[in-house]
């Protein structure tokens, strides 16, 4: 109410100041009507003082009443005026509190919705997380069950090779032993028949015919004596040919040495001998042409 007067004092004021000038126009009618009336009924002028002072009375009741109404008007009008404020202010304050509230409970909606959106993240995150985990678990349990079967082929594929190596080298041990069982055997079997053999006439024989084929193809050079006795070094292959010729010791001068070594050359290929058990790639003989 205060707050009301304060702000419609001016138009209070004058509200006021006109029915004030009103009662005042009011109350100067009515005493020019009395003085009036005062000329016309001199004759009665102790009725005349006392009607115009109820006259005044009542024209002063009626502008009290007057003002009070303004008053009262006024003051309705205020109350009138500050209810109405009051529940615009009211309805403004509910609007706002409303807006507030729903504002309110807007954020907490938001809140509530990014809390639920950051927990749905947060899980679909943690099962993503989950997920790479065990994706990477079994991609690691795979990966060492491959190493492990590979280490495991390796390791039987080094044990087989191993063990066919040595089977292999125990083979190839127990062919070498017979095979050097087998070579000793031929070879004392070889010695034993070319004992035999060389104690036998054939060697004799044989070297009798080196001698003849060798004496045979001599030229004597003319510085020969009678006597001559050399030892000759014969290198051979198979099948008789000649590939070395060397006369080691002898009792004539170079020309016979050298007639000697001609002559063993010419003599190739030199006479197979009866028995392959006289071969041989190195031998020497005594070359006795007068003999």
């Amino acid at each position: 109410m205060p707050q009301f007067l304060r702000e419609h004092s001016v138009p209070m004021v004058f509200s006021v100041l006109l029915h004030g000038a009103l009662v005042v126009a009011l109350i100067y009618a009515t005493m020019m009507t009395t003085s009036n009336r005062s000329v016309q009924l001199q004759s009665v002028p102790i009725n005349a003082t006392v009607v115009d002072a109820q006259i005044l009375r009542a024209a002063q009741r009626a502008q009290a009443e007057r003002v009070e109404q303004a008053r009262a008007a006024a003051e309705a009008a205020a109350k009138a005026e500050a209810d109405a404020k009051a529940a615009a202010d009211a309805k403004a304050a509910a609007d706002a509190k409303a807006a507030a509230d729903a504002k309110v409970a807007a954020e907490a909606k938001a809140t509530e919705d990014a809390r639920q959106a950051k927990a749905a993240a947060d899980a679909k995150a943690a099962q993503e997380a989950e997920a790479a985990r065990a994706a990477e678990e079994a991609k690691r349990q795979a990966e060492a069950k491959r190493v492990a079967e590979a280490k495991a082929a390796a390791d039987a594929k080094a044990a087989a090779d191993a063990k066919a190596a040595a089977d292999a080298k125990r083979a190839a041990d127990e062919r070498a032993r017979k095979d050097r069982e087998d070579e000793l055997r031929r070879q004392l079997a070889d010695e034993e028949h070319r004992a035999a053999v060389e104690a036998s006439p054939l060697k004799a024989r044989y070297v009798a015919m080196l001698q003849d084929r060798i004496q045979k193809a001599w030229i004597k050079p003319p510085s020969a004596r009678a006597g001559i006795d050399c030892v000759v070094q014969v290198t051979q292959v198979p099948g008789g040919e000649v590939t070395g010729a060397r006369v080691t010791q002898c009792n004539g001068d170079a020309s016979v040495r050298q007639s000697i070594e001609n002559a063993v050359y010419r003599a190739s290929p030199l006479p197979d001998p009866p028995d392959p058990a006289l071969f041989e790639r190195n031998f020497a003989f005594e070359f006795k042409p007068d003999e």
